[in-house]
């Protein structure tokens, strides 16, 4: 599995955050967890321990994704290569989408039929 080298994270380094306070993770180990997950597809929990805690790498990226580090990223090394990209996802599953019990092969409901007996004067009624 191919990991972010010294090099190529010093090209990135200026548009992330300062690493401030009590931080065991340094950004290229951090980068190289991001990358380990998306190329493997495996849940966070099964990270490496040589990453560091799953925990901390996700908030981690959680926190810069909501602060927009990762576009500022992208737009760096577009500028740096001049290349233009527009990275779009779109990801669904079973678990995020719901389904009308009609759409699932459920039996549908029977349509009410007038009952065969008509009474002259009567309430009509459905069965």
């Amino acid at each position: 599995m191919r990991q972010l080298t010294r090099q190529q994270y010093n090209r990135i380094k200026a548009v992330l955050p300062v690493q401030r306070g009590n931080v065991q993770i340094p950004n290229l180990q951090f980068l190289n967890a991001i990358l380990y997950v998306a190329a493997s597809g495996c849940t966070w929990r099964q990270l490496p321990e040589k990453f560091g805690n799953w925990h901390t790498v996700y908030v981690r990226m959680r926190r810069w994704a909501d602060n927009g580090v990762w576009p500022r990223v992208l737009e760096a090394l577009q500028s740096e290569l001049n290349i233009s990209l527009d990275v779009t996802a779109l990801s669904l599953d079973s678990t995020s989408i719901k389904v009308h019990p009609d759409g699932t092969g459920a039996l549908k409901k029977a349509v009410p039929r007038p009952s065969e007996k008509v009474v002259e004067g009567a309430i009509q009624k459905f069965t």
